[in-house]
This record gives structure tokens, sequence and C-alpha cells, in this order.
């Protein structure tokens, strides 16, 4: 069983940082949701830590997955066949806008998540931002809290968008190319 390089990056980029990024997500707002009481709690400093530090490493994530889709992956998607090539198999863009079929994967998909992707690490470095600001204090601003889980909703929503449309992408025309590498060997 085999990979190319470009295979393993794109497989990197979406269910690595990607799917790693929705599943913190959804585990996130589901603990703000949780800290909606205002109980003191004697552990509560190391929660909040560690609240910040996992809004931190989301939004590591998020800007991964958006810098690896951005440029590296977005580069070979886009690439432009040399005149007179009939196979488009190795050019995404274009094997998908060559048929009426598949276009719209392209025109809407690509689209969609080329411009949507980057709400997803702009809104949770700002959610972390706010956490590491106000630390233990955001437990008693309702308004704020609020207001994070917006923006870490906005993101898990833009994230899981983004991510269909990238698996999708990936289905119809895949970004293959450069060096095999072998994953395992067959007997």
């Amino acid at each position: 069983m085999e990979i190319t390089a470009r295979g393993l990056w794109t497989l990197i980029h979406g269910m690595g940082f990607g799917g790693l990024y929705l599943l913190a997500c959804s585990g996130v707002i589901v603990e703000l949701r949780r800290r909606r009481t205002i109980i003191p709690d004697p552990q509560g400093a190391d929660h909040e830590r560690f609240l910040q530090i996992y809004l931190l490493l989301m939004a590591a994530l998020a800007w991964l997955a958006v810098l690896t889709g951005t440029y590296l992956i977005y580069p070979w998607y886009r690439a432009v066949p040399p005149s007179g090539t009939t196979n488009l198999v190795a050019f995404p863009q274009r094997f998908l806008m060559a048929s009426a079929s598949t276009a719209g994967w392209h025109s809407i998909g690509m689209e969609w998540k080329e411009h949507l992707a980057w709400l997803v690490p702009i809104a949770t470095t700002t959610a972390a931002a706010v956490s590491l600001q106000y630390g233990r204090h955001l437990r008693s601003h309702l308004q704020l809290r609020k207001t994070v889980l917006a923006f870490l909703a906005v993101s898990f929503f833009a994230a899981g968008v983004a991510g269909f449309f990238g698996a999708m992408l990936n289905k119809n025309a895949p970004v293959e190319g450069g060096k095999n590498i072998q994953i395992l060997e067959e007997k």
C-alpha cells in the first residue's frame, strides 16, 4: 500500500489538522456550555488554565490546517496543465471544470472552502485571546462567555463546511503526485 507525497500532505491537512480541530471544537463548546453556572469551583484555576491551553492548541491546529491548505495543497490543486494535455487527472481544478457534472465542485465547493476556511483560525484565536485575557472572570461575564461560544460555534460550522467540501473535492479530483511513499508492503 502506498500514497503519493501530495496525497499524504492532503491527508495530514484534512484528516490530521482539520479532523482534530473539529473534534477539539466540539469538546470545547460542550465545556463552555457546562460552565454557564457560576458555582465556585475549588479547582477553578486548574480548569481555567486547561481551557486556555486547550483553546491555544485548537488555534494552532486551525492555523496549521488553513496554512497547509492555502500554501501547500491549493497550489497543487490549481496547477495549470501544459498546452495540449488531454488527460487532466493530475490537474484537479481543470479536471473538475472540464465536465459539467463536476464543475460545481470547483465553482461552489472550492470557492466556499477557500474563503470560509479562513474564519476558523481567526475566530478560534479570538476565543483563545479572550480566554487568556479574562481567565477565571470569564465565568462571571455571561455576555462575554456567550460571545466566545458564538465565535467557537462559527468556527465549528466553518470548519465543518470546509471539511465537507474538501472531502468531496478530494473524492472527485484528488491532489496526487510527487514521490510515492510505501506505507505497507504487500505480501
